[in-house]
């Protein structure tokens, strides 16, 4: 049986491990990473895929982006599930369970980087995001969009900055490796 449930602050080696098998050590260079990176997630937007055992085999965050000009929106990713649990569903379940809590929390949009066969099922299209750019090397045709508010991204244009809450004293250059156990000791504080 499979759960999907609110990441726990110690699961951060178990979900670090788990993208570095999926995506390898190069996902560090990515733009959306960039975004990403020294921030903490939006609250109550980071999930996990358990196994009845407790095992993760599944992850998915979102983070608050500015969408172009004071524009909020959520930044979906990244989206994970373990290479002996694929083509199950799960990435489907992850998908559907974060959009619900973002949907029920107000958030108005989620942009996304990834392919559009795929996460068209759950509402996203390239047209709500074409005059939005990534603030680095992206590939144009993966930039995607969903609007829980109709109107949400219209006549948005710019560029997808950061935004949310940052990891106290996070340094400016880190590979993600300090503020990943930043992260845990905050959410432990808390």
């Amino acid at each position: 049986m499979i759960r999907i449930v609110s990441e726990a602050p110690a699961e951060a080696g178990a979900r670090e491990a788990l993208l570095d098998l999926a995506f390898g050590k190069a996902r560090h260079r990515k733009t959306s990473e960039r975004l990403r990176r020294n921030r903490l997630p939006a609250e109550g937007l980071s999930l996990s895929a358990k196994l009845g055992n407790g095992r993760i085999i599944g992850t998915l965050r979102l983070w608050h982006v500015s969408a172009g000009e004071n524009r909020a929106a959520l930044l979906l990713g990244p989206l994970a599930v373990h290479p002996s649990h694929q083509k199950r569903g799960i990435g489907s379940l992850l998908m559907r369970e974060a959009l619900a809590r973002a949907a029920a929390l107000g958030h108005r949009a989620v942009i996304l980087v990834g392919d559009e066969p795929y996460y068209r099922r759950f509402g996203f299209a390239r047209e709500l995001a074409e005059n939005l750019h990534m603030p680095g090397p992206f590939e144009r045709h993966r930039l995607l969009a969903r609007e829980f508010v109709p109107g949400a991204l219209a006549n948005a244009h710019g560029i997808i900055r950061a935004a949310g809450e940052t990891i106290p004293h996070a340094p400016k250059t880190s590979t993600g490796i300090a503020a990943r156990s930043l992260t845990s000791r905050v959410r432990r504080a808390s």
